[in-house]
């Protein structure tokens, strides 16, 4: 007998192929311990409801899709940077901006100032907001330490977040974020302590599953990145780059040489870019926070990864910066209103090709027999329109790990 079982709802699987939803009108879903174990037409069902479950809900003809996975947050963070938007919308330069106490030093020294559970505590609000607009997964990077213990007291902190709201975290180191203030006249002295000291830190400690690079004009050059995506593999973990957000300097192409499993941002990608990411399966994750909050004018090339075959996923960013995005339908909206995409690659943006993005597809990011047990209940009458409401997500209730979280009956 299962634990439960899910009647009366509509089901989106996000499974490839066919009308790109994967729906299934009057549908039931059965769940066992943290796993999925029966899904399709209620009408197929082996038997009556009661009869194969230990509790029997009813969805209220509402809509079912997996869980959302945000593939792509900097979450942890002291202090905010509300400062630097309002001077960015005064047509304040970058320069002026930091000469006024703001930019990314100055959330570095308000992260170093503050301990991992402080860290934590002060992400709880943000990782709230997005757990109760569907995330069911979501990644968090470090990076706004830029010295060796803070970047380990960030990925303690990302630790502590998942405990203290039972969620499933993948950590991230971002090795190569910024130039910190004590490095300003020695580049090649911090890429060689983050080679030689904290990637093989936060890998002893079991502390990160992937390690990230910003490969930018105005962060870290391609060789540079190399140097660190190289020691990042020699230790195991896997890659990610932050790639083409400003200008084409081949970041694409770097994260598709080293196999990472995602270049992000990717605005100035070239088709050579796009190319070698559909040759080497690298995910394209698409922000469009960042892109809004910066107005950005050059969009990232999706037609041409459309036409390569890339997957493109989809996440907040959320990060004090440039998105302070706590809604990941919110930047679903955001993609295919500033991006073109459609509604059946919004879904799968913020479900299987974000559960890719993360290596996780073996475990999530469809509704699948067999697959973990993570999926929403939400007061849509569509798929369509998880990526059409500006300010209202629609959740009505999640279910993480086969566990109910939320009000529903």
């Amino acid at each position: 007998m299962w634990d439960q079982i899910w009647t009366d709802i509509r089901v989106a699987t996000a499974a490839a192929g066919g009308d790109g939803f994967g729906l299934i009108e009057s549908a039931a879903l059965a769940v066992d311990g943290d796993r999925i174990a029966w899904i399709g037409a209620a009408k197929e069902l082996p038997a009556a409801p009661q009869q194969l479950a230990r509790e029997v809900h009813s969805g209220g003809g509402r809509l079912v899709t997996p869980g959302l996975i945000d593939c792509h947050t900097h979450i942890i963070f002291g202090g905010d940077r509300s400062l630097d938007f309002d001077l960015r919308t005064q047509g304040a330069s970058y320069a002026q901006i930091a000469a006024a106490g703001g930019g990314i030093r100055s959330t570095v020294a308000q992260t170093r100032h503050l301990c991992a559970e402080e860290l934590a505590l002060a992400a709880l609000p943000r990782a709230t907001a997005l757990l109760a607009d569907g995330v069911t997964t979501l990644e968090v990077k470090s990076g706004y330490g830029l010295d060796v213990g803070t970047e380990l007291k960030m990925l303690e902190a990302a630790r502590l977040l998942g405990q203290r709201l039972d969620v499933e975290i993948v950590p991230t180191l971002l090795a190569l974020h910024a130039l910190p203030p004590e490095f300003s006249n020695d580049r090649a002295g911090y890429v060689d302590r983050v080679v030689a000291e904290l990637i093989p830190a936060a890998a002893a400690a079991g502390l990160a599953a992937a390690v990230d690079v910003f490969c930018e004009s105005i962060a870290f050059t391609p060789a540079e990145c190399a140097r660190v995506l190289e020691s990042a593999r020699a230790h195991g973990l896997a890659l990610k780059v932050h790639a083409d957000q400003l200008s084409d300097l081949g970041g694409a192409g770097l994260a598709a040489r080293y196999g990472a499993l995602s270049a992000d941002h990717l605005e100035y990608t070239s088709e050579a870019g796009v190319a070698a990411m559909a040759a080497s399966g690298t995910v394209a994750v698409l922000l469009p926070g960042a892109y809004l909050m910066l107005a950005e004018k050059q969009r990232p090339p999706v037609a041409a990864l459309r036409a390569a075959g890339v997957p493109m996923a989809i996440a907040t960013d959320l990060n004090p910066g440039t998105s302070p995005c706590t809604s990941l339908p919110l930047a679903v909206t955001l993609a295919r209103a500033q991006f073109g995409l459609t509604a059946a690659e919004g879904l799968a943006g913020v479900t299987r090709n974000a559960a890719r993005a993360l290596a996780m597809s073996d475990s999530r990011g469809v509704l699948a027999t067999g697959l973990r047990a993570d999926f929403c209940l939400w007061d849509l009458a569509h798929p369509r329109e998880l990526g059409y409401w500006l300010g209202r997500g629609g959740c009505h209730a999640v279910v993480r790990g086969g566990k109910l979280r939320g009000n529903a009956s």
